[in-house]
């Protein structure tokens, strides 16, 4: 009897898990088809796009249409913008997150907790709420039209980083801080010398969310820039995509050698990634 409960939980575990393998599986195969749909269409020469009935894979395969998109309109200054604008975002990110959350974790002073809980309030406030009152300030002091309202909040912080650093910092023993308070170490030292180099997943995992959000960001760029020279890839495929009557082929090319760089980056740093959100998932403190 006790024999045949075993094999029977056995059996009920591989069944479990046959069956959220194949929930994923499927979960998977249907994200992905929209961004293959999108490579094979940029693939494609136009009059294999609009025949009827599309088809999924490329008849016949052009890979002129990424040098013709390229030269369509201004990529590579609209990618050079883009670039400066991301590096910097996630330098202000990954500095102000971590210096934040480090506070929030090894300091005492009156009111942190309170002070934190209102920190993540602000995770509960949508970003159109705030979206004018934004652009009125940044108005008044002679922001729109530059890069610094896209730049600048980036080195106050997020409440989400903040959450996700401050829990990889409490998971650190403090027995290591108080070792380098007695060889008289301060706390900017401790955290630029010691918590840095330990919280690399973490850092990593902020670098990345920070790079897509800055690299694929649409509302911010058509808000604050006004200038064409100064335009973002994203406003660029628009401004393209509107010229005249939409090449899909030369889009979709475009939306491909966009996306590229966040797909690189994403696998090369992987591991990173998932070990900074194992490693902060807890809710300690």
């Amino acid at each position: 009897m006790q024999m045949y409960k075993i094999k029977s939980n056995s059996q009920q575990q591989r069944i479990k898990k046959l069956t959220s393998y194949l929930v994923m599986t499927v979960i998977g195969i249907v994200l992905i088809i929209p961004l293959l749909w999108m490579v094979f269409t940029s693939l494609k020469p136009m009059e294999e796009i609009v025949r009827y009935p599309p088809t999924f894979f490329p008849e016949e395969i052009n890979f002129s249409n990424y040098l013709d998109t390229i030269n369509a309109f201004p990529f590579w200054q609209y990618a050079k913008n883009t670039l400066f604008i991301t590096v910097l975002v996630v330098f202000g990110n990954v500095l102000s997150n971590s210096f934040i959350a480090y506070g929030f974790a090894k300091l005492d002073f009156p009111g942190k907790k309170l002070i934190f809980s209102l920190v993540l309030s602000t995770m509960m406030i949508p970003g159109f709420v705030t979206m004018i009152p934004q652009y009125v300030l940044f108005s008044k002091i002679g922001w729109v039209g530059t890069y610094l309202p896209l730049i600048i909040p980036s080195f106050f912080g997020n409440a989400f980083n903040i959450f996700l650093m401050r829990q990889f910092y409490l998971s650190i023993n403090n027995e290591l801080i108080e070792a380098a308070k007695m060889d008289g170490a301060n706390h900017l030292y401790i955290w630029s010398h010691l918590m840095i180099p330990l919280t690399k997943p973490a850092l990593i995992t902020i670098a990345i969310n920070s790079f897509n959000g800055a690299w694929n960001d649409f509302l911010g760029p058509l808000l604050y820039i006004q200038n064409q020279e100064k335009y973002t890839l994203q406003i660029g495929l628009q401004v393209f995509q509107n010229q005249s009557t939409t090449q899909w082929n030369y889009l979709m090319a475009g939306a491909t050698l966009v996306l590229l760089p966040t797909i690189l980056l994403f696998f090369f740093a992987q591991r990173y990634f998932i070990e900074g959100m194992d490693l902060t998932g807890g809710t300690k403190g």
